[in-house]
């Protein structure tokens, strides 16, 4: 039996990644030895009914080196040439030997045959060990998009760091992205995996409630909120029926209350906390929203859909790659378009749109997306 290991900066934390990481590793443990890396608790072996838990953390650089590693993380970032050289020097720099060793040492007494690093920058970590690893097939897997990862206003990375992270990726020998429109962004070969549905479903909607649904983590910009709750405002002024609930929790939270407060849509606009029970917000609801600006791969549209709900979607290519022309779409960004949209869900053939619904729902699931990467892994 093969013994493949994820690597993962958090595996306990509620989190579509965390959720979908957890799912494929149980589902791939029916074939494999499967352990989970993660490095959000202190250090400890923890086994579960399916998975192995290892706790990692790593030991403090020498202060004395912290200086210099910073110095040339800066200059490369602001002023020199990028090329393969300075990219690994830059490497080095920001993921000192100390930590690099440490991880690699943790990694090699798995004795593993694949290791899958979560998110890019776990995956330029991996791909820092490469030489400590040799022998052990080694595979990226990108959660955001290459717009999200490295456009201008990237929250993440920013473009100054994107031929390194194609360079460092590129002595993996498999980096797995979630949407064909990423895929043909990267100037490096790439393998689409799309996620799959991680819950039950509950009971499909009726269609019958008046209630739009979000779903998400209230995080800086990023799903948008703040553009749906002044596009309900703007749809609110010709429509007194619909409602809005949004399940989700973050930093932003007060910042979406006080926008609420603002437009007096306390009775109409509903913030609830996430549940494990999140099933009951889509049996509920009618019509789903994703107002997200970016997006790897929107995993809770496929939830939505599993429960029959149709969708409105900001215009992202990954929407569009997996709905197809079954969404409504609005300009990323625009709230008028956005409003428009809404408008336009309360009329459509809602009995017909569910049924569309459920069918593209069925694509993600569990067993086919983990055969993808059964074959990824076996190759």
């Amino acid at each position: 039996m093969k013994h493949i290991c994820f690597l993962v900066d958090s595996i306990f934390t509620v989190g579509g990644v965390q959720r979908v990481t957890r799912v494929i590793a149980e589902e791939l443990a029916k074939d494999f030895d499967v352990t989970i890396v993660t490095l959000d608790q202190p250090p400890l072996i923890r086994k579960d009914d399916v998975l192995t838990i290892r706790h990692f953390a790593y030991p403090d650089t020498p202060q004395w080196k912290l200086p210099l590693c910073k110095a040339y993380s800066y200059l490369y970032r602001k002023f020199l040439p990028k090329n393969k050289f300075t990219s690994d020097l830059y490497a080095h720099s920001s993921f000192p030997a100390e930590k690099r060793n440490a991880l690699a040492k943790e990694l090699q007494q798995g004795h593993y045959d694949a290791i899958i690093g979560v998110h890019a920058p776990l995956a330029v970590r991996l791909a820092a060990c490469r030489k400590q690893l040799n022998g052990t097939k080694l595979i990226g897997w990108i959660h955001n998009s290459y717009q999200a990862l490295f456009g201008d206003d990237s929250r993440y990375l920013g473009p100054e760091l994107r031929k390194h992270y194609e360079w460092q990726l590129d002595k993996l020998d498999e980096t797995v992205v979630l949407c064909q429109h990423d895929a043909k962004a990267y100037h490096i070969p790439t393998k689409v995996i799309y996620n799959p549905l991680t819950l039950i479903p509950g009971e499909p909607s009726k269609g019958t409630s008046k209630k739009f649904l979000a779903v998400g983590r209230f995080s800086p910009l990023h799903k948008g909120f703040d553009l749906l709750i002044k596009a309900f405002a703007l749809f609110a002024k010709n429509n007194k029926e619909w409602t809005l609930d949004i399940v989700g929790e973050g930093e932003e939270e007060e910042t979406y209350r006080s926008l609420i407060k603002q437009n007096h849509l306390e009775d109409r606009i509903t913030i609830h906390p996430f549940t494990n029970d999140v099933q009951r917000y889509y049996s509920e609801a009618q019509v789903y929203i994703l107002s997200s600006r970016w997006e790897g791969m929107p995993l809770v549209l496929v939830e939505a859909m599993a429960h029959g709900l149709p969708i409105v979607s900001s215009d992202l290519s990954v929407s569009k790659e997996i709905m197809g022309g079954f969404g409504l779409y609005f300009k990323n960004g625009d709230i008028e378009d956005l409003a428009r949209c809404m408008q336009q869900a309360t009329t459509m053939d809602w009995n017909q749109k569910s049924k569309e619904a459920m069918a593209i729902a069925c694509r993600f699931d569990i067993r086919a997306i983990a055969t993808q990467w059964r074959n990824m892994i076996n190759e």
